[in-house]
Protein backbone atom coordinates (compact mmCIF):
# COMPACT_ATOMS: atom_id res chain seq x y z
CA UNK A 1 0.00 0.00 0.00
CA UNK A 2 2.76 2.55 0.71
CA UNK A 3 4.28 1.76 -2.70
CA UNK A 4 0.89 2.23 -4.42
CA UNK A 5 0.30 5.52 -2.64
CA UNK A 6 3.77 6.70 -3.62
CA UNK A 7 3.09 5.72 -7.26
CA UNK A 8 -0.21 7.61 -7.25
CA UNK A 9 1.48 10.70 -5.86
CA UNK A 10 4.14 10.57 -8.56
CA UNK A 11 1.49 10.26 -11.28
CA UNK A 12 -0.44 13.26 -9.89
CA UNK A 13 2.74 15.35 -9.77
CA UNK A 14 3.50 14.39 -13.36
CA UNK A 15 0.00 15.34 -14.50
CA UNK A 16 0.17 18.63 -12.64
CA UNK A 17 3.55 19.43 -14.17
CA UNK A 18 2.20 18.65 -17.65
CA UNK A 19 -0.88 20.82 -17.07
CA UNK A 20 1.29 23.67 -15.87
CA UNK A 21 3.37 23.48 -19.05
CA UNK A 22 0.24 23.49 -21.18
CA UNK A 23 -1.20 26.55 -19.39
CA UNK A 24 1.95 28.62 -19.73
CA UNK A 25 1.75 31.20 -22.52
CA UNK A 26 3.89 30.33 -25.51
CA UNK A 27 6.75 32.73 -26.18
CA UNK A 28 6.79 34.90 -29.24
CA UNK A 29 3.77 35.58 -31.40
CA UNK A 30 1.00 34.10 -29.24
CA UNK A 31 2.04 36.06 -26.16
CA UNK A 32 2.33 39.25 -28.19
CA UNK A 33 -1.10 38.67 -29.71
CA UNK A 34 -2.64 38.10 -26.31
CA UNK A 35 -1.15 41.31 -24.95
CA UNK A 36 -2.27 43.18 -28.04
CA UNK A 37 -5.86 41.97 -27.77
CA UNK A 38 -5.92 42.78 -24.08
CA UNK A 39 -4.59 46.28 -24.68
CA UNK A 40 -7.09 46.82 -27.50
CA UNK A 41 -9.92 45.77 -25.20
CA UNK A 42 -8.78 48.16 -22.47
CA UNK A 43 -8.46 50.96 -25.01
CA UNK A 44 -11.96 50.27 -26.32
CA UNK A 45 -13.40 50.29 -22.80
CA UNK A 46 -11.61 53.54 -21.95
CA UNK A 47 -12.91 55.21 -25.10
CA UNK A 48 -16.46 54.05 -24.42
CA UNK A 49 -16.33 55.26 -20.82
CA UNK A 50 -15.01 58.63 -21.99
CA UNK A 51 -17.76 58.91 -24.62
CA UNK A 52 -20.46 58.19 -22.07
CA UNK A 53 -18.84 60.70 -19.71
CA UNK A 54 -18.92 63.38 -22.39
CA UNK A 55 -22.49 62.56 -23.38
CA UNK A 56 -23.63 62.75 -19.75
CA UNK A 57 -21.88 66.08 -19.26
CA UNK A 58 -23.45 67.28 -22.50
CA UNK A 59 -26.93 66.59 -21.14
CA UNK A 60 -26.06 68.07 -17.74
CA UNK A 61 -24.72 71.36 -19.09
CA UNK A 62 -27.58 71.51 -21.57
CA UNK A 63 -30.06 71.51 -18.69
CA UNK A 64 -28.09 73.96 -16.54
CA UNK A 65 -26.96 76.51 -19.13
CA UNK A 66 -30.24 78.47 -19.42
CA UNK A 67 -32.21 77.27 -16.42
CA UNK A 68 -32.32 80.72 -14.81
CA UNK A 69 -33.67 82.32 -17.98
CA UNK A 70 -36.25 79.55 -18.28
CA UNK A 71 -37.35 79.87 -14.65
CA UNK A 72 -37.66 83.66 -14.74
CA UNK A 73 -39.28 84.04 -18.16
CA UNK A 74 -41.29 80.83 -18.50
CA UNK A 75 -42.17 80.00 -14.89
CA UNK A 76 -42.26 83.57 -13.55
CA UNK A 77 -39.72 83.02 -10.76
CA UNK A 78 -37.82 85.82 -9.07
CA UNK A 79 -34.08 85.98 -9.62
CA UNK A 80 -33.17 84.55 -6.24
CA UNK A 81 -35.63 81.67 -6.65
CA UNK A 82 -34.20 80.75 -10.06
CA UNK A 83 -30.66 80.88 -8.67
CA UNK A 84 -31.63 78.61 -5.76
CA UNK A 85 -33.24 76.06 -8.10
CA UNK A 86 -30.18 76.03 -10.31
CA UNK A 87 -27.70 75.56 -7.47
CA UNK A 88 -29.84 72.90 -5.80
CA UNK A 89 -30.02 70.91 -9.03
CA UNK A 90 -26.24 71.06 -9.46
CA UNK A 91 -25.73 70.09 -5.82
CA UNK A 92 -28.17 67.19 -6.07
CA UNK A 93 -26.41 65.95 -9.21
CA UNK A 94 -23.17 65.91 -7.20
CA UNK A 95 -24.65 64.05 -4.24
CA UNK A 96 -26.62 61.39 -6.12
CA UNK A 97 -23.49 59.50 -7.35
CA UNK A 98 -22.62 58.81 -3.71
CA UNK A 99 -26.13 57.58 -2.97
CA UNK A 100 -26.35 55.46 -6.10
CA UNK A 101 -22.88 54.02 -5.46
CA UNK A 102 -24.01 52.90 -2.02
CA UNK A 103 -27.19 51.36 -3.44
CA UNK A 104 -25.22 49.49 -6.09
CA UNK A 105 -22.82 48.21 -3.46
CA UNK A 106 -25.29 47.13 -0.79
CA UNK A 107 -28.86 46.74 -2.01
CA UNK A 108 -29.26 46.58 -5.80
CA UNK A 109 -27.12 44.92 -8.45
CA UNK A 110 -24.99 47.20 -10.59
CA UNK A 111 -26.46 46.12 -13.93
CA UNK A 112 -30.03 46.43 -12.70
CA UNK A 113 -29.38 49.80 -11.07
CA UNK A 114 -27.70 51.29 -14.13
CA UNK A 115 -30.75 50.32 -16.21
CA UNK A 116 -33.01 52.03 -13.67
CA UNK A 117 -30.86 55.15 -13.69
CA UNK A 118 -30.77 55.27 -17.48
CA UNK A 119 -34.57 55.10 -17.50
CA UNK A 120 -34.80 57.89 -14.92
CA UNK A 121 -32.43 60.04 -16.95
CA UNK A 122 -34.48 59.36 -20.06
CA UNK A 123 -37.69 60.21 -18.20
CA UNK A 124 -36.30 63.45 -16.83
CA UNK A 125 -34.94 64.71 -20.14
CA UNK A 126 -38.16 63.70 -21.87
CA UNK A 127 -40.34 65.60 -19.37
CA UNK A 128 -38.40 68.85 -19.66
CA UNK A 129 -39.58 69.53 -23.24
CA UNK A 130 -43.17 69.06 -22.03
CA UNK A 131 -42.70 71.92 -19.60
CA UNK A 132 -41.08 74.08 -22.27
CA UNK A 133 -43.35 73.17 -25.19
CA UNK A 134 -45.40 76.14 -26.53
CA UNK A 135 -48.89 74.71 -26.19
CA UNK A 136 -50.29 78.23 -26.41
CA UNK A 137 -49.05 78.51 -30.01
CA UNK A 138 -50.89 75.42 -31.26
CA UNK A 139 -54.42 75.99 -32.55
CA UNK A 140 -57.16 73.65 -33.78
CA UNK A 141 -59.70 74.92 -36.35
CA UNK A 142 -58.43 78.45 -35.69
CA UNK A 143 -60.61 78.59 -32.59
CA UNK A 144 -59.59 76.11 -29.95
CA UNK A 145 -56.22 76.13 -28.32
CA UNK A 146 -54.64 72.93 -27.09
CA UNK A 147 -54.77 72.28 -23.39
CA UNK A 148 -51.97 74.21 -21.67
CA UNK A 149 -50.33 73.30 -18.42
CA UNK A 150 -51.05 75.62 -15.55
CA UNK A 151 -48.16 77.24 -13.69
CA UNK A 152 -48.60 74.82 -10.82
CA UNK A 153 -48.60 71.80 -13.14
CA UNK A 154 -45.57 73.15 -14.96
CA UNK A 155 -43.65 73.53 -11.71
CA UNK A 156 -44.58 70.02 -10.54
CA UNK A 157 -43.48 68.44 -13.82
CA UNK A 158 -40.36 70.63 -13.89
CA UNK A 159 -39.22 69.63 -10.39
CA UNK A 160 -40.02 65.97 -11.00
CA UNK A 161 -38.01 66.06 -14.24
CA UNK A 162 -35.04 67.66 -12.49
CA UNK A 163 -35.17 65.08 -9.69
CA UNK A 164 -35.32 62.08 -12.03
CA UNK A 165 -32.60 63.54 -14.25
CA UNK A 166 -30.30 64.11 -11.27
CA UNK A 167 -30.84 60.52 -10.10
CA UNK A 168 -30.01 59.29 -13.57
CA UNK A 169 -26.90 61.46 -13.66
CA UNK A 170 -25.83 59.95 -10.34
CA UNK A 171 -26.15 56.42 -11.68
CA UNK A 172 -24.13 57.15 -14.81
CA UNK A 173 -21.34 58.88 -12.88
CA UNK A 174 -21.17 56.33 -10.07
CA UNK A 175 -21.57 53.05 -11.99
CA UNK A 176 -20.66 53.62 -15.62
CA UNK A 177 -18.06 56.39 -15.33
CA UNK A 178 -16.27 56.23 -11.96
CA UNK A 179 -12.66 57.34 -11.85
CA UNK A 180 -11.71 53.77 -10.90
CA UNK A 181 -12.64 52.69 -14.41
CA UNK A 182 -9.59 54.51 -15.77
CA UNK A 183 -7.14 52.21 -13.93
CA UNK A 184 -5.20 54.89 -12.06
CA UNK A 185 -3.92 52.70 -9.21
CA UNK A 186 -0.37 52.37 -10.52
CA UNK A 187 0.03 56.01 -11.57
CA UNK A 188 2.47 58.32 -9.83
CA UNK A 189 1.72 61.91 -8.85
CA UNK A 190 2.94 63.29 -12.16
CA UNK A 191 0.76 60.94 -14.19
CA UNK A 192 -2.23 61.51 -11.90
CA UNK A 193 -2.04 65.29 -12.15
CA UNK A 194 -1.66 65.02 -15.91
CA UNK A 195 -4.72 62.76 -16.08
CA UNK A 196 -6.89 65.08 -14.00
CA UNK A 197 -5.75 68.12 -15.98
CA UNK A 198 -6.67 66.61 -19.34
CA UNK A 199 -9.79 64.94 -17.95
CA UNK A 200 -11.24 68.25 -16.80
CA UNK A 201 -9.92 69.87 -19.97
CA UNK A 202 -12.09 67.53 -22.08
CA UNK A 203 -15.11 68.09 -19.83
CA UNK A 204 -14.78 71.85 -20.09
CA UNK A 205 -14.27 71.67 -23.84
CA UNK A 206 -17.53 69.75 -24.01
CA UNK A 207 -19.26 72.33 -21.81
CA UNK A 208 -17.98 75.14 -24.03
CA UNK A 209 -19.66 73.53 -27.03
CA UNK A 210 -22.87 73.17 -25.04
CA UNK A 211 -22.91 76.74 -23.76
CA UNK A 212 -22.44 78.13 -27.27
CA UNK A 213 -24.71 75.83 -29.28
CA UNK A 214 -27.52 74.75 -26.97
CA UNK A 215 -27.86 78.11 -25.27
CA UNK A 216 -28.31 79.81 -28.62
CA UNK A 217 -30.90 77.26 -29.73
CA UNK A 218 -32.80 77.50 -26.45
CA UNK A 219 -32.71 81.28 -26.35
CA UNK A 220 -33.06 82.40 -29.96
CA UNK A 221 -33.82 79.83 -32.63
CA UNK A 222 -36.18 77.36 -30.98
CA UNK A 223 -36.23 78.05 -27.26
CA UNK A 224 -39.09 75.65 -26.58
CA UNK A 225 -37.34 72.75 -28.29
CA UNK A 226 -33.94 73.35 -26.75
CA UNK A 227 -34.36 70.71 -24.06
CA UNK A 228 -34.70 68.09 -26.79
CA UNK A 229 -30.95 68.30 -27.39
CA UNK A 230 -30.07 66.79 -23.98
CA UNK A 231 -32.57 64.07 -24.79
CA UNK A 232 -30.75 63.28 -28.06
CA UNK A 233 -27.44 63.28 -26.22
CA UNK A 234 -28.86 60.79 -23.73
CA UNK A 235 -29.72 58.49 -26.61
CA UNK A 236 -26.09 58.66 -27.68
CA UNK A 237 -25.01 57.58 -24.21
CA UNK A 238 -27.50 54.69 -24.22
CA UNK A 239 -26.24 53.52 -27.62
CA UNK A 240 -22.67 53.66 -26.36
CA UNK A 241 -23.53 51.55 -23.32
CA UNK A 242 -25.45 49.09 -25.50
CA UNK A 243 -22.46 48.67 -27.85
CA UNK A 244 -20.21 47.36 -25.12
CA UNK A 245 -23.00 45.84 -22.98
CA UNK A 246 -21.75 44.48 -19.68
CA UNK A 247 -18.05 44.97 -20.41
CA UNK A 248 -18.33 48.67 -19.84
CA UNK A 249 -19.82 48.39 -16.37
CA UNK A 250 -16.87 48.64 -14.03
CA UNK A 251 -16.87 46.41 -10.95
CA UNK A 252 -14.84 48.03 -8.17
CA UNK A 253 -13.07 46.21 -5.41
CA UNK A 254 -15.13 45.56 -2.28
CA UNK A 255 -12.30 46.14 0.19
CA UNK A 256 -13.94 49.21 1.70
CA UNK A 257 -17.20 51.10 1.50
CA UNK A 258 -18.98 54.15 2.79
CA UNK A 259 -20.70 51.95 5.37
CA UNK A 260 -17.32 50.79 6.66
CA UNK A 261 -16.08 54.37 6.81
CA UNK A 262 -19.07 55.62 8.76
CA UNK A 263 -19.01 52.46 10.85
CA UNK A 264 -15.41 53.08 11.94
CA UNK A 265 -16.24 56.68 12.88
CA UNK A 266 -19.41 55.66 14.76
CA UNK A 267 -17.61 52.85 16.59
CA UNK A 268 -14.79 55.18 17.63
CA UNK A 269 -17.25 57.79 18.91
CA UNK A 270 -19.20 55.13 20.79
CA UNK A 271 -16.11 53.77 22.49
CA UNK A 272 -14.95 57.29 23.34
CA UNK A 273 -18.26 58.03 25.02
CA UNK A 274 -18.28 54.72 26.90
CA UNK A 275 -14.75 55.06 28.21
CA UNK A 276 -14.60 58.82 28.68
CA UNK A 277 -14.84 58.76 32.46
CA UNK A 278 -12.23 56.09 33.14
CA UNK A 279 -10.17 55.87 29.95
CA UNK A 280 -7.21 58.24 30.04
CA UNK A 281 -4.86 57.50 27.19
CA UNK A 282 -3.30 54.55 25.46
CA UNK A 283 -4.24 55.66 21.95
CA UNK A 284 -2.65 58.27 19.73
CA UNK A 285 -5.80 59.00 17.75
CA UNK A 286 -9.46 58.91 18.74
CA UNK A 287 -10.22 56.65 15.76
CA UNK A 288 -8.02 53.96 17.32
CA UNK A 289 -10.92 53.22 19.67
CA UNK A 290 -12.59 51.45 16.73
CA UNK A 291 -9.79 48.87 16.52
CA UNK A 292 -10.40 45.38 17.80
CA UNK A 293 -7.39 45.72 20.12
CA UNK A 294 -9.16 48.53 21.96
CA UNK A 295 -12.62 46.98 22.11
CA UNK A 296 -13.85 48.12 18.68
CA UNK A 297 -15.21 46.08 15.81
CA UNK A 298 -12.79 46.87 12.96
CA UNK A 299 -9.36 45.65 11.99
CA UNK A 300 -6.20 47.71 12.20
CA UNK A 301 -6.01 47.97 8.41
CA UNK A 302 -9.51 49.42 8.12
CA UNK A 303 -9.00 51.93 10.92
CA UNK A 304 -5.60 53.08 9.64
CA UNK A 305 -7.14 53.66 6.21
CA UNK A 306 -9.94 55.77 7.69
CA UNK A 307 -7.36 57.74 9.70
CA UNK A 308 -5.59 58.70 6.49
CA UNK A 309 -8.94 59.74 5.04
CA UNK A 310 -9.80 61.80 8.13
CA UNK A 311 -6.63 63.85 7.62
CA UNK A 312 -8.13 65.08 4.35
CA UNK A 313 -11.32 66.44 5.95
CA UNK A 314 -9.86 69.97 6.40
CA UNK A 315 -9.01 70.00 2.70
CA UNK A 316 -12.57 68.97 1.86
CA UNK A 317 -14.05 71.54 4.26
CA UNK A 318 -12.16 74.42 2.64
CA UNK A 319 -13.63 73.42 -0.73
CA UNK A 320 -17.20 74.19 0.38
CA UNK A 321 -16.92 77.97 0.18
CA UNK A 322 -14.82 77.74 -2.97
CA UNK A 323 -17.56 75.71 -4.66
CA UNK A 324 -20.07 78.35 -3.53
CA UNK A 325 -18.05 80.97 -5.42
CA UNK A 326 -17.80 78.77 -8.52
CA UNK A 327 -21.58 78.40 -8.47
CA UNK A 328 -21.90 82.13 -9.07
CA UNK A 329 -21.16 81.51 -12.76
CA UNK A 330 -24.58 79.92 -13.44
CA UNK A 331 -26.36 82.13 -10.88
CA UNK A 332 -25.09 85.58 -9.88
CA UNK A 333 -22.86 86.13 -12.90
CA UNK A 334 -25.61 84.83 -15.17
CA UNK A 335 -28.04 87.40 -13.79
CA UNK A 336 -25.48 90.17 -14.31
CA UNK A 337 -24.99 89.10 -17.92
CA UNK A 338 -28.73 88.78 -18.52
CA UNK A 339 -29.17 92.37 -17.32
CA UNK A 340 -26.35 93.71 -19.53
CA UNK A 341 -26.30 94.64 -23.20
CA UNK A 342 -25.93 91.44 -25.24
CA UNK A 343 -26.14 93.09 -28.66
CA UNK A 344 -22.94 92.67 -30.60
CA UNK A 345 -23.05 94.28 -34.05
CA UNK A 346 -26.76 93.51 -34.39
CA UNK A 347 -26.41 89.94 -33.07
CA UNK A 348 -27.82 89.03 -29.65
CA UNK A 349 -25.36 86.82 -27.81
CA UNK A 350 -26.75 83.93 -25.75
CA UNK A 351 -26.51 84.65 -22.04
CA UNK A 352 -24.85 81.33 -21.25
CA UNK A 353 -22.27 81.91 -23.98
CA UNK A 354 -20.47 84.22 -21.55
CA UNK A 355 -19.62 81.07 -19.56
CA UNK A 356 -17.19 80.17 -22.33
CA UNK A 357 -15.02 83.08 -21.17
CA UNK A 358 -14.51 81.23 -17.88
CA UNK A 359 -13.64 78.04 -19.75
CA UNK A 360 -11.06 79.55 -22.11
CA UNK A 361 -8.45 80.09 -19.33
CA UNK A 362 -8.70 76.44 -18.37
CA UNK A 363 -8.29 75.32 -21.98
CA UNK A 364 -5.19 77.51 -22.27
CA UNK A 365 -3.67 76.85 -18.86
CA UNK A 366 -3.74 73.05 -18.99
CA UNK A 367 -0.95 72.73 -21.60
CA UNK A 368 1.06 75.37 -19.71
CA UNK A 369 0.55 73.54 -16.40
CA UNK A 370 1.67 70.31 -18.04
CA UNK A 371 4.99 71.95 -18.90
CA UNK A 372 5.32 73.30 -15.36
CA UNK A 373 4.54 69.90 -13.85
CA UNK A 374 7.18 68.28 -16.04
CA UNK A 375 9.71 70.60 -14.47
CA UNK A 376 8.45 70.25 -10.89
CA UNK A 377 8.06 66.46 -10.97
CA UNK A 378 11.16 64.43 -11.52
CA UNK A 379 11.31 60.67 -11.86
CA UNK A 380 12.55 60.37 -8.26
CA UNK A 381 10.34 63.04 -6.73
CA UNK A 382 7.12 61.58 -5.38
CA UNK A 383 6.58 63.84 -2.38
CA UNK A 384 5.57 67.06 -4.12
CA UNK A 385 2.11 68.30 -3.28
CA UNK A 386 0.38 70.90 -5.49
CA UNK A 387 -1.21 72.76 -2.59
CA UNK A 388 0.24 75.99 -3.95
CA UNK A 389 -2.12 75.61 -6.92
CA UNK A 390 -5.07 75.38 -4.53
CA UNK A 391 -4.00 78.50 -2.62
CA UNK A 392 -3.51 80.56 -5.78
CA UNK A 393 -6.78 79.27 -7.25
CA UNK A 394 -8.80 80.14 -4.16
CA UNK A 395 -7.20 83.58 -4.08
CA UNK A 396 -8.22 84.02 -7.71
CA UNK A 397 -11.80 83.08 -6.80
CA UNK A 398 -11.84 85.70 -4.01
CA UNK A 399 -10.51 88.30 -6.43
CA UNK A 400 -13.20 87.34 -8.93
CA UNK A 401 -15.91 88.00 -6.35
CA UNK A 402 -14.38 91.39 -5.62
CA UNK A 403 -14.22 92.29 -9.32
CA UNK A 404 -17.85 91.18 -9.74
CA UNK A 405 -18.90 93.62 -7.04
CA UNK A 406 -17.15 96.54 -8.71
CA UNK A 407 -18.51 95.45 -12.10
CA UNK A 408 -22.03 95.56 -10.70
CA UNK A 409 -21.49 99.13 -9.50
CA UNK A 410 -20.07 100.01 -12.90
CA UNK A 411 -22.99 98.33 -14.71
CA UNK A 412 -25.63 100.41 -12.92
CA UNK A 413 -24.01 103.66 -14.07
CA UNK A 414 -25.11 102.96 -17.64
CA UNK A 415 -28.58 103.99 -18.85
CA UNK A 416 -31.20 101.31 -19.34
CA UNK A 417 -32.32 99.99 -22.72
CA UNK A 418 -34.86 97.43 -23.89
CA UNK A 419 -33.62 93.98 -24.84
CA UNK A 420 -35.53 90.94 -26.08
CA UNK A 421 -34.67 87.57 -24.55
CA UNK A 422 -36.76 84.49 -25.35
CA UNK A 423 -39.48 86.70 -26.84
CA UNK A 424 -39.65 88.74 -23.62
CA UNK A 425 -38.74 92.44 -23.52
CA UNK A 426 -36.54 93.30 -20.54
CA UNK A 427 -35.05 96.54 -19.26
CA UNK A 428 -31.30 96.03 -18.99
CA UNK A 429 -28.18 98.13 -18.60
CA UNK A 430 -26.61 99.43 -21.79
CA UNK A 431 -23.18 98.34 -20.57
CA UNK A 432 -21.70 95.74 -22.99
CA UNK A 433 -21.60 92.31 -21.44
CA UNK A 434 -17.90 91.96 -22.28
CA UNK A 435 -17.13 94.35 -19.41
CA UNK A 436 -17.90 91.36 -17.16
CA UNK A 437 -15.16 89.25 -18.75
CA UNK A 438 -12.49 89.78 -16.02
CA UNK A 439 -14.58 88.12 -13.31
CA UNK A 440 -15.28 85.14 -15.56
CA UNK A 441 -11.59 84.82 -16.44
CA UNK A 442 -10.51 84.86 -12.79
CA UNK A 443 -12.95 82.07 -11.88
CA UNK A 444 -11.75 80.11 -14.91
CA UNK A 445 -8.16 80.41 -13.68
CA UNK A 446 -9.30 79.27 -10.23
CA UNK A 447 -11.03 76.22 -11.64
CA UNK A 448 -7.98 75.29 -13.73
CA UNK A 449 -5.78 75.34 -10.63
CA UNK A 450 -7.99 74.05 -7.83
CA UNK A 451 -10.10 71.19 -9.20
CA UNK A 452 -7.34 68.96 -10.68
CA UNK A 453 -5.07 69.59 -7.68
CA UNK A 454 -7.76 68.70 -5.13
CA UNK A 455 -8.61 65.57 -7.09
CA UNK A 456 -4.94 64.60 -7.06
CA UNK A 457 -4.62 65.16 -3.30
CA UNK A 458 -7.83 63.26 -2.58
CA UNK A 459 -6.77 60.34 -4.74
CA UNK A 460 -3.09 60.17 -3.92
CA UNK A 461 -2.92 60.73 -0.18
CA UNK A 462 -5.00 57.72 0.87
CA UNK A 463 -4.43 53.97 0.52
CA UNK A 464 -5.56 52.34 -2.68
CA UNK A 465 -8.41 50.52 -0.93
CA UNK A 466 -10.29 53.74 -0.08
CA UNK A 467 -9.44 56.02 -2.99
CA UNK A 468 -12.95 55.73 -4.33
CA UNK A 469 -14.32 56.63 -0.88
CA UNK A 470 -12.03 59.65 -0.75
CA UNK A 471 -13.32 60.91 -4.11
CA UNK A 472 -16.87 60.37 -2.84
CA UNK A 473 -16.18 62.60 0.15
CA UNK A 474 -14.71 65.28 -2.10
CA UNK A 475 -17.89 65.12 -4.17
CA UNK A 476 -20.03 65.33 -1.02
CA UNK A 477 -18.30 68.50 0.12
CA UNK A 478 -18.55 70.02 -3.36
CA UNK A 479 -22.26 69.32 -3.33
CA UNK A 480 -22.47 70.89 0.12
CA UNK A 481 -20.90 74.00 -1.41
CA UNK A 482 -23.73 74.22 -3.94
CA UNK A 483 -26.35 73.98 -1.21
CA UNK A 484 -24.46 76.53 0.89
CA UNK A 485 -24.61 78.90 -2.09
CA UNK A 486 -28.38 78.42 -2.23
CA UNK A 487 -28.55 79.04 1.53
CA UNK A 488 -26.55 82.27 1.18
CA UNK A 489 -28.85 83.49 -1.59
CA UNK A 490 -31.98 82.74 0.44
CA UNK A 491 -30.51 84.30 3.59
CA UNK A 492 -29.28 87.40 1.77
CA UNK A 493 -32.64 87.92 0.11
CA UNK A 494 -34.67 87.36 3.26
CA UNK A 495 -32.33 89.19 5.61
CA UNK A 496 -32.10 92.32 3.47
CA UNK A 497 -35.67 92.21 2.16
CA UNK A 498 -34.46 91.56 -1.36
CA UNK A 499 -31.84 94.29 -1.38
CA UNK A 500 -28.73 92.08 -1.67
CA UNK A 501 -30.24 89.71 -4.25
CA UNK A 502 -32.97 91.77 -5.94
CA UNK A 503 -35.37 90.83 -8.68
CA UNK A 504 -34.56 94.05 -10.55
CA UNK A 505 -30.80 94.45 -10.30
CA UNK A 506 -30.77 98.20 -10.90
CA UNK A 507 -32.96 98.68 -7.80
CA UNK A 508 -30.86 96.57 -5.42
CA UNK A 509 -27.35 96.11 -4.10
CA UNK A 510 -26.14 92.84 -5.62
CA UNK A 511 -22.55 94.08 -5.31
CA UNK A 512 -22.80 93.76 -1.53
CA UNK A 513 -23.54 90.05 -1.91
CA UNK A 514 -20.39 89.66 -4.04
CA UNK A 515 -18.29 91.65 -1.55
CA UNK A 516 -19.62 89.42 1.23
CA UNK A 517 -18.52 86.29 -0.67
CA UNK A 518 -15.15 87.90 -1.45
CA UNK A 519 -14.47 88.54 2.23
CA UNK A 520 -15.45 85.00 3.20
CA UNK A 521 -13.34 83.54 0.39
CA UNK A 522 -10.33 85.57 1.47
CA UNK A 523 -10.60 84.20 5.02
CA UNK A 524 -11.09 80.72 3.55
CA UNK A 525 -7.92 81.06 1.48
CA UNK A 526 -5.86 82.23 4.45
CA UNK A 527 -7.22 79.35 6.52
CA UNK A 528 -6.24 76.77 3.95
CA UNK A 529 -2.83 78.37 3.50
CA UNK A 530 -2.10 77.86 7.20
CA UNK A 531 -2.73 74.11 6.97
CA UNK A 532 -1.47 73.46 3.45
CA UNK A 533 1.88 72.16 4.77
CA UNK A 534 0.05 69.23 6.41
CA UNK A 535 -0.54 67.60 3.06
CA UNK A 536 3.11 67.73 2.09
CA UNK A 537 3.97 65.95 5.34
CA UNK A 538 1.01 63.62 4.94
CA UNK A 539 2.24 62.49 1.56
CA UNK A 540 5.69 61.77 2.93
CA UNK A 541 4.29 60.06 6.01
CA UNK A 542 1.98 57.89 3.97
CA UNK A 543 4.59 56.79 1.45
CA UNK A 544 7.33 56.13 3.99
CA UNK A 545 5.61 55.10 7.21
CA UNK A 546 1.92 54.35 6.89
CA UNK A 547 2.18 52.20 3.80
CA UNK A 548 4.75 50.03 5.51
CA UNK A 549 2.76 49.79 8.71
CA UNK A 550 -0.25 48.06 7.24
CA UNK A 551 -0.31 44.33 7.94
CA UNK A 552 -1.08 43.46 4.33
CA UNK A 553 1.85 45.57 3.13
CA UNK A 554 4.16 43.77 5.55
CA UNK A 555 2.91 40.39 4.36
CA UNK A 556 3.47 41.51 0.78
CA UNK A 557 7.10 42.29 1.60
CA UNK A 558 7.49 38.85 3.21
CA UNK A 559 5.92 37.27 0.13
CA UNK A 560 8.40 39.00 -2.15
CA UNK A 561 11.28 37.94 0.07
CA UNK A 562 10.18 34.32 0.02
CA UNK A 563 9.87 34.38 -3.76
CA UNK A 564 13.33 35.94 -3.98
CA UNK A 565 14.96 33.09 -2.14
CA UNK A 566 13.04 30.54 -4.24
CA UNK A 567 10.86 29.22 -1.44
CA UNK A 568 7.50 27.68 -2.07
CA UNK A 569 4.74 30.09 -0.92
CA UNK A 570 2.19 27.38 -0.35
CA UNK A 571 4.39 25.77 2.29
CA UNK A 572 4.11 28.78 4.59
CA UNK A 573 1.27 28.26 7.09
CA UNK A 574 1.24 31.97 7.96
CA UNK A 575 0.88 33.42 4.49
CA UNK A 576 -1.45 30.88 2.98
CA UNK A 577 -4.67 32.14 4.59
CA UNK A 578 -3.91 35.71 3.55
CA UNK A 579 -3.64 34.71 -0.10
CA UNK A 580 -7.26 33.74 -0.11
CA UNK A 581 -8.32 37.14 1.20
Amino acid sequence: MPCADRRDMQEKQLLNHTADKEQRPLPGRSNHAGNLSQSEKKLQEAICVLLVELCERFTFFGIVCNMILFCTVKLGYHNYQAAIVNMCFVGTSMLTPVLVGWLAECLVGRIKLVCICMFLHFLGTALLPIVAFPFEDIYIDRRHILHTLTKREQKIVFYFALLTASLGIGGIRAIVCPLSAYNLEDCGPKELLSFFNWFYWLINLNSAVVFVSISYIQQSVARNLGFLIPFVSLLMAMITIHMVRGEMIYKPKTDSSLLTTFGVIASALKMCCMRYHYFSGGVTNWLDHAKENYGGQYSETQVESIKSLARLFPLFAFQILYRTCIMQIPSGYYLQTMNSNLNFSGFVLPVAAMNVISIVPLLILVPILECINSCLFSSKDTGHSPTIYVVVGQLSAALSMMVAGFSEIHRKHFPQVEQTLSEEVLLVSSMPCFHLAPQYILLGVAEALVTPSCSLLSFRLVPERIRGISMHFLTLFNGAGCFMGAFFVQTAHAGTQGNWFPHLLHEGKLERFFFFLASLMTVNTLGFWTIAHRYDNLNQEYTNEFRGSLPEEKLLKHEKAIKHYGSVLESSPILSPMEKT
